[in-house]
């Protein structure tokens, strides 16, 4: 598996309440997550990076025969947990009411991605032919967007459209949303946060990972390419390609 992250506070923002990590050599499994904190008083990155520590440390033990639909319920079973400890700090510590974050997970062997989520961070999968989002954004534009009251294309200039319906912490308890998926050798799997999702469309996000640059270089330009276009909010790329160990680079 080859792995890439990047990340940036973008043009506006004094403070990157976006947290990521990448674990490789996970029991057969590799491990990214990506989360997008919310909170005055830099009570946002208090949230996101409360939410990774705890989704991978209680996904230390993943066994490497389990079912995907057992992999699937460990993963959510981390995130609600993730949810709970987030949410009793909020509530028990004045400074941090009301802090959240969103997540995206996504634990990868050679021939299946699984990911679980809450929020807008969101992931898609690029193969030979196509990319499709494998996350759905809890969010106030996206709700408006399936009743048919404003375009995609105005979801993403929508004055609103930071307004989240679900997240991480907010609440005592949490839906997670579950997607489990196949990949093959070559196909790449991004994760990231609205900082890049809100900016680049997809065609953009597809015509970057096609090209000939390295695996780093990608999500370098991503972001990149982000900030270029307005970087108003922080910005979050996780790559993971689906390679043979033999082509993988060091690093």
């Amino acid at each position: 598996m080859k792995t890439a992250l990047k990340s940036d506070v973008g043009l506006i923002r004094t403070v990157n309440e976006d947290r990521a990590v990448v674990q490789n050599r996970l029991n057969g499994f590799t491990l990214a997550i990506v989360a997008d904190g919310m909170g005055g008083h830099q009570a946002g990155d208090i949230a996101s990076q409360i939410a990774i520590d705890t989704v991978k440390r209680e996904l230390q033990n993943i066994e490497p025969g389990m079912s995907p639909e057992e992999c699937g319920q460990r993963i959510a079973d981390a995130v609600r947990k993730a949810n709970r400890e987030v949410f009793e700090i909020a509530s028990s510590q004045e400074q941090y009411q009301g802090m959240g974050t969103t997540i995206v997970v996504a634990l990868v062997s050679d021939e299946l991605i699984i990911i679980a989520h809450i929020g807008d961070s969101r992931a898609y999968k690029l193969d030979d032919e196509f990319m499709i989002q494998l996350t759905e954004d809890h969010s106030l534009v996206n709700e408006l967007v399936k009743s048919g009251q404003i375009s995609p294309e105005e979801a993403n200039s929508h004055p609103r459209r930071n307004v989240l319906t679900r997240a991480l912490g907010t609440d005592e308890q949490v839906e997670v949303d579950l997607c489990i998926d196949a990949w093959k050798q070559e196909d790449v799997l991004l994760l990231c946060s609205d900082g890049l999702s809100s900016l680049l469309d997809d065609g953009q996000i597809t015509a970057i990972l096609r090209s000939g640059e390295e695996l780093q270089s990608k999500a370098n330009l991503l972001v990149q390419s982000a900030l270029q276009a307005g970087g108003d909010d922080n910005i979050t790329v996780v790559l993971l390609a689906n390679v043979q160990a033999d082509d993988e680079e060091k690093g």
